[in-house]
């Protein structure tokens, strides 16, 4: 499958476990069937818009947020800066600001 589907179902785990949703749960919420939420977290299906829409809806997130800095261009794993960026998006504010204050 494409980094592109891997990154964003990698954002949708990333998003689901901060929350701290098991994949039934966001399945139940988004609508959609608890395999297909495995498969596109490990970037084994791509979803449909439609679908992307209602996990975003079901995560509480602007639909913005599975796409941004996001190209598909290449791998990121060896790009500390944007996993760096990919870690900060899945932690809530009071976190992020930690990790930033320790990071300074």
């Amino acid at each position: 499958m494409s980094n592109i589907a891997k990154s964003v179902g990698q954002r949708i785990r990333n998003y689901r476990t901060s929350k701290g949703l098991s994949q039934e749960k966001l399945a139940e919420l988004s609508s959609c069937h608890p395999t297909y939420i495995g498969q596109l977290e490990r970037g084994e299906k791509n979803a449909t818009l439609e679908s992307i829409e209602r996990i975003a809806t079901a995560l509480n997130i602007p639909l913005s947020k599975l796409f941004e800095k996001l190209d598909g261009s290449h791998d990121n794993s060896d790009d500390i800066p944007i996993s760096c960026y990919e870690l900060f998006l899945t932690k809530p504010k009071a976190e992020q600001l930690r990790l930033y204050n320790l990071l300074l």
